[in-house]
């Protein structure tokens, strides 16, 4: 089992990166303020990245949008915002790097012929010596992860052929993978924990699985629950949840600490926004949080 033990020599540094696929909702200020008081309540920095690697599924303003938002609810990050927009040329070193280790190859295999096959990657291309026109790029899995510990959600087991398949880090079109963005982000700026939604719990034995690639730190991992609908579908853009409303603020934050098992008292919920924030800071407990990887919102 990979386990990820914080250690005390390393300064606290969490943070939170959402995609500007439209503005912050409900679920997402979950995921904002659970990292952000698990960095604040141990004296920790809190950062914020955009993850703008994906054009087609951005809309415009949305990072700019998302930034107030975050500044509406009190939730003032450390340092200068990342943008993955910027970043492309510290991909491409990784990628490269990865080459010329041996760790990775390129595929020129076809989403439906890989779900013809049973849905995951065979290894096709692994010995074909392929060029890099037209092809995406895989990470060569030499030391697959199989399971993982979370500190909320425990010990977390995924399928052989998850761990196993060499998975893309750049697409055929060029745009560049979550996986890699996510973990050379992460591996940068000294991230020692990521607190995030419950629908990443997959993803991240590859993430392990790259940083022991790279040679590079293993972060903790905590996956809140994640806020879904009564038919058990995630709260997010793609299903229309409603946008955080400004005038809404003290109400939400009182319901975002409530969902995240955190007991606020019922008189916070005319507070001011840096009341409610201060008491979040000084009573938050990560062991009141519900083990549970989906709560549907009204239920908690």
């Amino acid at each position: 089992m990979v386990m990820t033990p914080l250690s005390p020599d390393r300064p606290y540094v969490g943070r939170f990166a959402p995609s500007p696929s439209g503005p912050l909702h409900f679920g997402s200020l979950v995921a904002a303020l659970g990292s952000f008081l698990q960095a604040r309540s141990r004296q920790g920095r809190w950062l914020v990245r955009i993850e703008d690697i994906d054009p087609p599924r951005e809309m415009p303003g949305a990072a700019g949008l998302i930034l107030q938002t975050l500044e509406d609810h009190g939730l003032a990050w450390d340092g200068e915002v990342m943008y993955q927009s910027r970043r492309h040329e510290r991909y491409d070193e990784i990628i490269a790097r990865l080459y010329a280790a041996g760790d990775l190859y390129w595929c020129r295999c076809t989403r439906r012929e890989i779900m013809a096959s049973g849905g995951f990657y065979n290894g096709h291309c692994r010995t074909l010596g392929l060029a890099a026109e037209g092809c995406a790029a895989r990470l060569r899995q030499h030391h697959p992860v199989y399971r993982f510990e979370d500190a909320l959600q425990g010990e977390i087991t995924v399928p052989a052929a998850l761990a196993e398949e060499d998975f893309i880090v750049r697409r055929r079109d060029g745009l560049y993978a979550y996986n890699l963005a996510v973990v050379v982000d992460d591996m940068d700026s000294g991230i020692t924990e990521i607190v995030r939604g419950a629908d990443l719990l997959e993803p991240t034995v590859r993430q392990i699985a790259l940083y022991q690639t790279l040679g590079a730190p293993v972060p903790a991992w905590v996956h809140l629950p994640l806020a879904v609908l009564a038919d058990g579908n995630k709260l997010s853009k793609q299903n229309h949840a409603p946008a955080l409303a400004r005038d809404e603020r003290s109400q939400a934050l009182w319901q975002a600490l409530a969902f995240l098992g955190q007991c606020p008292p019922p008189e916070l919920k005319t507070g001011s926004v840096d009341e409610i924030i201060a008491w979040g800071i000084t009573h938050w407990r990560l062991d009141r949080v519900p083990r549970q990887q989906k709560i549907a919102q009204g239920q908690n």
